[in-house]
């Protein structure tokens, strides 16, 4: 028996496109390989974040008119094979929280080693954790104003994390792609015209 490489999870973003909901719903089909669980994407209209995150395959969760009720230019999907946390919904992803920095949404692929020791920390400076994949660690860590004593920023919070990974990230303003210092998790970028798209 071979061994291949195993990435897990999917994650899709799109800045700047009309149709950025049917395009990530593209891309999610075309990754459902690399996750059968949970998917879901959230939307930017350049204000308001319109999230739709459910149990099962892509084409099982955006049927209907879902994709019409997600507006906007800016999109990022994911779709998961659990390797931390349960496979409930509480856990799909993109997962979204309100901070000083506004609306912020995170797509995530790959493994946090550090997860369980950040995690005790943040939850000792009062953080609320809704989920159990280290995923949310992410979105915790870009909510601190200030870490490790300085002003924090995204390179402040990608320092803090170890491991393997690929990160979608979306704010009301911008949509970044973030990959491990060694690429072991794949993270590709295009373009659509003059929209820009992200895809592991």
């Amino acid at each position: 028996m071979q061994n291949y490489p195993k990435h897990y999870c999917g994650v899709f973003g799109v800045f700047g496109h009309p149709n950025a909901a049917e395009l990530t719903y593209y891309g999610l089909y075309a990754l459902q390989h690399r996750g059968q669980e949970s998917a879901g994407i959230v939307t930017c209209d350049g204000k308001h974040f319109h999230p739709h995150r459910g149990m099962g395959l892509v084409s099982q969760i955006f049927k209907g008119d879902v994709l019409h009720d997600l507006v906007g230019t800016m999109a990022i999907g994911h779709t998961r094979y659990s390797t931390t946390g349960s496979s409930l919904l509480c856990n799909a992803q993109p997962l979204t929280g309100n901070c000083w920095r506004g609306p912020i949404a995170v797509a995530h692929n790959g493994n946090l080693t550090n997860a369980s020791k950040v995690r005790d920390e943040l939850e000792a400076k009062g953080s609320m954790f809704q989920t159990t994949v280290d995923s949310e660690i992410i979105l915790n860590l870009l909510a601190q104003p200030v870490l490790n004593g300085h002003s924090n920023n995204l390179i402040e919070t990608v320092r803090r994390i170890e491991g393997a990974y690929s990160l979608a990230i979306m704010t009301d303003k911008e949509l970044i792609g973030v990959r491990d210092p060694f690429g072991f998790r794949p993270l590709s970028l295009g373009r659509i015209g003059d929209a820009w798209v992200l895809a592991s």
